[in-house]
């Protein structure tokens, strides 16, 4: 990632700009209130562009007059040697034959741009990001004057999308340099690792949501959902549907860019299984999470009429979740605990009945995770009542049953979609409208510095982008510090429509103290690419148990257990993404301990 540490400085520049740059879109230049504007230069590459084309008009025989008129000034200007005596003629030499073929000159050499090699040089480039970024975000809360000046003209960031990436983005863009505005169906960020556990009441939905506007107080929040961006004219077709209450048509406008930031997520993925949309829940947002925690009381409430034969409170009682993946995994742990330790309590003559059933279409669960702690995870599903069924393919979801590859029926009260991640329509516009884009497995193409392969001045990362170098897994950890670096890319004074990134103002700050001043002249600096310091997985699997894999570069530690438990607790405690939050899910932890989960519906 770019960073005033020296790791993120080239000793030399590399091709940018004009003649083999496929990113020829002008600089967008940025106009401060106090400043002169700023615009990319790729200086380095006109001076070497210029002695290369010198080299190979003298080699190729094109410019020997100017050659020999310079040898001419350069003799009248020397002064003379003292005589001496002249040596023996040689022996006559027959002229040179003059070649057929021309001249050879060499191929240009491929930039690569240096990255860090060892993990705790990765750390340390963090570690100073994270400062500068922490700088920036608390500046704005400690000095909110500073960037509140709407009256000078300046590039305008579009980002679409208030999850994870979006989110991490704008709390460290500077205002200062860009008009920013959020456009998203959603007004508020979620904490979605523990969607599962707000889905039964372990923790409240509000505790986990963070409203755009309070992440940052200085960006324009339009909700709206994007339909489709104009990549020539650099516009967003949006619509909205606010006043479908009210019996109103939805509104449709468009708004323009300097950059867009496409930071959209993914839909869940059905993979063409009729019936998932008709009845089965998903579990992607707060609104999922709310619908689930009033179906479980629905279904129990249904279950304990009196009119509701044996068998029917069999097939309501029936919770069959759908993927083996996190989330699946752990709607299972969360379900079992509310089972135990709070419905037991409430429905002592129902709980008997309750059966929870996981479908893997795979041969295990939590793939991303090493053998031993998936072995743990079946173990203690074992030891809890939850069945895991291992090689279920499902084939068709009814009404009241799941039908399976090899012919089974399963009758089920509530199914639960945890499968996988599908590409959302806007993604999948742009996908066709690009010849870069062929190819593309559902998630934008993108190039190591994040920008969409075919657009100009657009940036995309999360689940709806994939550099095809280096595929990085769909987690909100690998969202978080893609939209970190893109903040911190477009903050700094880089030429974005370079083929690589280059500096064109001398360092400051930080930067300037490790690496010297820097002159006018000297090598350019370069924006290393995007690198992602995976920091490990965690997962909850029920009766106060969790997993943990920790990876410190090449090396893995693997925990489980109850003492991981606080280890899962304490992370989701600190990733929280303010204060309020923390308090808030501290305060639901010791509250659900206490006092049970709520059971109302409302």
């Amino acid at each position: 990632m770019p960073s005033p540490s020296a790791a993120f400085l080239a000793p030399y520049v590399g091709p940018c700009g004009a003649g083999t740059s496929t990113w020829t879109a002008p600089r967008v230049t940025r106009v401060r209130p106090d400043a002169t504007p700023l615009v990319g230069r790729c200086r380095n590459l006109q001076r070497l562009s210029m002695m290369s084309k010198v080299d190979t008009e003298t080699t190729s025989g094109e410019s020997l007059m100017e050659t020999d008129a310079t040898e001419e000034v350069l003799a009248r200007e020397t002064p003379a040697a003292p005589a001496t005596k002249a040596p023996p003629p040689s022996p006559a030499k027959s002229p040179p034959i003059p070649s057929s073929e021309p001249a050879v000159v060499p191929a240009p050499v491929k930039y690569v741009p240096p990255r860090r090699e060892t993990f705790a040089g990765l750390v340390w480039d963090r570690l100073v990001d994270s400062a500068t970024d922490a700088r920036m975000h608390y500046g704005r809360l400690l000095l909110p004057n500073k960037q509140k000046n709407k009256t000078v003209s300046k590039p305008s960031v579009v980002v679409l999308g208030s999850g994870w990436g979006a989110h991490a983005l704008i709390k460290v863009l500077d205002c200062d340099l860009y008009d920013v505005t959020v456009i998203s169906p959603r007004n508020a960020f979620a904490f979605t690792p523990m969607l599962a556990a707000a889905s039964v009441g372990t923790v409240e939905f509000r505790s986990l949501l963070e409203p755009v506007r309070v992440a940052n107080e200085l960006v324009d929040y339009v909700q709206a959902s994007a339909t489709e961006v104009d990549l020539e004219r650099q516009t967003v077709t949006c619509v909205s549907d606010l006043g479908r209450v009210e019996g109103e048509a939805p509104v449709q406008f468009s708004v323009p860019y300097s950059y867009l930031v496409i930071a959209v997520g993914a839909t869940t993925n059905t993979f063409g299984v009729p019936g998932v949309r008709e009845h089965a829940f998903f579990l992607k947002s707060v609104v999922d999470a709310r619908k689930i925690r009033a179906a479980i009381v629905n279904r129990f409430e249904r279950a304990n009429l009196p009119t509701t034969s044996d068998e029917e409170k069999l097939r309501l009682l029936h919770t069959v979740v759908i993927g083996g993946g996190p989330t699946g995994v752990e709607y299972c742990a969360e379900l079992n605990d509310f089972l135990t330790s709070d419905l037991r309590r409430k429905y002592p003559r129902l709980v008997p009945l309750v059966k929870v059933t996981l479908l893997q279409s795979g041969d295990a669960i939590l793939t991303a995770f090493d053998d031993t702690l998936q072995a743990a995870a079946m173990e203690n599903f074992q030891n809890s009542s939850v069945e895991v069924v291992l090689g279920a393919r499902v084939v068709n979801i009814g009404p009241t049953s799941i039908t399976l590859k090899d012919g089974t029926e399963v009758d089920y009260g509530m199914a639960i979609w945890a499968a996988g991640n599908g590409t959302t329509p806007l993604v999948k516009s742009i996908i066709n409208s690009l010849p870069e884009q062929a190819g593309a497995r559902g998630r934008l193409r993108i190039d190591d510095w994040l920008r969409v392969k075919g657009a100009t001045n657009v940036f995309a990362f999360g689940d709806a982008a994939c550099n095809d170098d280096d595929p990085l897994p769909a987690t909100a950890q690998v969202a978080a510090q893609q939209a970190a670096f893109a903040g911190r890319l477009l903050n700094r004074d880089y030429c974005l429509s370079c083929e690589i990134p280059e500096a064109s103002s001398p360092r400051k700050g930080l930067s300037k103290l490790i690496n010297g001043a820097g002159d006018e002249d000297g090598p350019a600096r370069v924006a290393k690419p995007f690198q992602f310091l995976s920091l490990g997985l965690l997962a909850y699997i029920g009766r106060d148990r969790a997993l943990a894999q920790v990876e410190l570069g090449k090396k893995k530690i693997f925990l489980s257990g109850a003492a991981t438990r606080l280890l899962y607790d304490s992370v989701y405690a600190t990733k929280q993404v303010s204060f309020r939050n923390r308090v808030l899910v501290l305060m639901d932890w010791a509250k659900t301990k206490v006092f049970g989960r709520d059971l109302s519906q409302f």
